[in-house]
């Protein structure tokens, strides 16, 4: 039986039994997913390398098929990708023969939303985004934060219900992913997409989430779902709370042994430096 069978209630996005495989592999990526996200919600997604978190978005996005199981997003089930859907990937992948407007106008161009109307409503999302002064601009000339706001602009240019986010601000400077983090739980505030939003940054999933999806690797399976009760809205300050590091604690733990096993098994290839700076 469903979770949306026991609440009588349909989620925003639910994933019942998900199995994934990549092809010519015998051992799923991810195995038996069971989530259930709320109307509004903001979860983030960790993990250890290899515990299938940008296949679980990909999965959710329908990019990559279900083995077994099934994505419903909105009550229907999830078949392959939909405008319903954003999803903001790790390298901002603006076409660079565009100005900033015209990259945020392009999906409504897409859809043949009339020339001043998609000029005008990319221009209040870059407005909102931060980037009034920066529309006729091009991806070359503002810098990697910028383009990721150019980013997550078009993203939201489409008005999906669901946004899903890879990894936004890993190529980013502390500083500057700390100042987008902020930006992008103001925007949330205000818009209240339902945000599934994947990261190795244990202090990002708990600063920007209701709850944290903690998923185990080899195959992907949800070990814990944390929730986050630190009051909103969050200004950077609370990360420098007691409470605030309990939580990032909490994951850590969480992670730490496949982190470890991880390092053992391939020192060259292991995170586990950056999962415990984190924590």
């Amino acid at each position: 039986m469903s979770v949306t069978e026991v609440t009588g209630r349909t989620a925003s996005l639910e994933v019942s039994g998900l199995d994934v495989r990549f092809p010519g592999q015998d051992q799923p990526v991810l195995l038996g997913i069971d989530l259930r996200i709320e109307h509004g919600e903001f979860v983030t997604v960790v993990g250890a390398s290899g515990s299938g978190k940008t296949t679980l978005l990909r999965a959710i996005h329908g990019l990559l098929p279900a083995a077994a199981g099934a994505v419903t997003a909105g009550g229907e089930r999830v078949r392959g990708p939909s405008r319903s859907r954003g999803f903001v990937f790790q390298a901002d992948c603006l076409l660079p023969w565009r100005t900033v407007l015209d990259n945020v106008a392009y999906p409504l161009e897409l859809r043949r939303v009339p020339k001043a109307e998609r000029r005008e409503r990319a221009r209040t999302l870059l407005e909102l985004t931060g980037l009034g002064n920066a529309a006729e601009k091009f991806p070359n000339q503002i810098s990697g934060g910028m383009r990721q706001r150019a980013n997550l602009a078009r993203a939201l240019a489409a008005d999906p219900e669901i946004l899903l986010m890879d990894e936004p601000f890993a190529a980013l400077d502390a500083q500057t992913r700390e100042v987008l983090q902020a930006e992008l739980l103001s925007i949330w505030g205000q818009r209240r997409k339902t945000v599934v939003f994947v990261t190795h940054q244990l202090d990002e999933a708990v600063y920007l989430a209701d709850r944290v999806v903690v998923l185990a690797a080899s195959p992907g399976r949800v070990k814990e779902i944390v929730p986050v009760d630190l009051p909103r809205p969050r200004t950077l300050d609370v990360k420098y709370t007691s409470a605030f590091s309990e939580h990032v604690s909490v994951l850590w733990q969480l992670i730490k042994s496949d982190v470890v096993k991880q390092a053992s098994a391939a020192p060259a290839e292991s995170e586990s430096a950056n999962e415990r700076s984190d924590a």
